[in-house]
């Protein structure tokens, strides 16, 4: 009863090995004015986009360019995977999990094509936005550089 009313915290890992970049430079307003939500953003070095967090998979697009996973706590966590990569309907990304699996943090979720989507004009950037219906404290972790499993946000709600 007295941690009844004590802050939440959930951490974020990095979905990918990749260099980090800050939201706002982002060029997609949608994401750069976070009208999606807050969070960061990562330029992948590699193909495999895991489990930030463990919970529900609440949404994948069906052209398999963006995931949702919504933890025990109701934090949304969204990753977009490149960005006006949904024209691509579907090529060059290969998805590993469905919608309503409860999946676990670290587990396979999509398998981007890095290389095909570059050569198809569009940016490999990917926002990684968290929302929840209460306010939220979000702190990131001072690195440039994140591999896939490491602590890339901490949201206190």
């Amino acid at each position: 009863m007295f941690g009844l009313f004590k802050p939440k915290k959930q951490t974020i890992v990095s979905p990918v090995d990749g260099d980090i970049v800050a939201l706002e430079s982002v060029r997609d307003e949608v994401f750069s004015a976070k009208l999606a939500g807050d969070g960061v953003a990562i330029i992948p070095r590699s193909n495999t986009f895991v489990a930030p967090v463990s919970g529900v998979i609440t949404k994948i697009f069906s052209t398999n360019h963006a995931f949702s996973i919504r933890t025990k706590n109701d934090l949304e966590v969204l990753v977009h995977i490149g960005l006006d990569t949904v024209a691509l309907n579907g090529e060059g990304f290969k998805r590993l999990a469905k919608e309503g699996d409860s999946v676990s943090v670290g587990k396979p979720i999509i398998v981007a094509d890095i290389e095909f989507i570059k050569s198809q004009g569009k940016e490999i950037v990917t926002p990684i936005v968290v929302n929840h219906e209460k306010e939220m404290i979000i702190s990131t972790y001072n690195t440039r550089i994140v591999r896939e499993g490491e602590a890339l946000m901490e949201i206190t709600f």
